[in-house]
């Protein structure tokens, strides 16, 4: 006998939760494993369940579907439940495995569910959709208004005016915000082709610095400048970086 497929179900609505729960009985092959109400949760259980299928809500508190996703890494064995269409068509479009438009029936979960099934089954078809899904998730990415960072097994939400500057270290960058310094797997001109070219700037090849923190540009010798931020920290900048402030502020 085959082992059932590992379901979680994540959806800020007691109701949309229920009914998941209610419309999987029709399905015995399928074991739910956990519930989540918020992003926050989810973004936990599917690090500690790894679940094979994720039922999963788009607009949620805290984080969304999308966010989740982005958090988790995860790119494969996804069902999108959302009551905004909009979201619902994009990926759609992007052939993501299914989506479920509330409110919806047994017979349209039955066929999102057995999609998913057969997807999970057939490796090249699920290559096809985990590619899918990494596109959709950088789509939403482009439009960045906050930083996910998921750091020592903790969620952080950074505003972006919050951040003084963000500094390469190897395959990683720190984002440096008032007294904390938070890691994130991420290169440091990813990060920057995201952010607003006229308040965040490339100043040196290390650091990309949020002009809102800067204090003043002062030479550190005869052919070397540093940028002073509002903290009293000094970070180095490049020829090419100082050209790039002169020519914003």
């Amino acid at each position: 006998m085959n082992k059932p497929l590992q379901v979680l179900i994540v959806d800020d609505e007691e109701l949309a939760r229920r009914l998941s729960v209610e419309y999987l009985r029709a399905h015995p092959d399928l074991e739910i494993i956990g519930e989540c109400e918020t992003g926050m949760e989810a973004v936990d259980a599917i690090a500690k369940l790894n679940p094979d299928l994720v039922l999963l809500d788009i607009q949620m508190p805290q984080l969304s579907g999308l966010e989740v996703l982005e958090l988790t890494g995860r790119r494969s064995g996804v069902i999108f439940t959302t009551a905004y269409d909009q979201y619902a068509l994009k990926a759609f479009d992007l052939h993501a495995i299914d989506y479920l438009l509330k409110p919806y029936s047994q017979q349209r979960f039955d066929e999102a569910i057995n999609k998913a099934r057969k997807l999970l089954a057939q490796e090249v078809t699920a290559t096809e959709n985990t590619q899918a899904l990494e596109k959709l998730v950088a789509q939403h990415s482009e439009k960045l208004q906050r930083l996910l960072i998921r750091d020592r097994g903790q969620v952080h939400i950074v505003a972006l005016e919050n951040i003084d500057y963000v500094e390469a270290q190897d395959d990683y960058i720190l984002i440096h915000t008032g007294d904390k310094s938070l890691m994130k797997t991420q290169s440091l001109s990813d990060l920057e082709t995201q952010l607003d070219a006229t308040k965040f700037v490339r100043i040196h090849r290390s650091y990309l610095l949020h002009l809102a923190a800067l204090k003043s540009i002062e030479k550190a010798s005869k052919d070397s400048h540093v940028a002073v931020l509002r903290n009293g920290q000094q970070i180095p900048v490049s020829r090419a970086g100082y050209e790039r402030i002169r020519a914003i502020i």
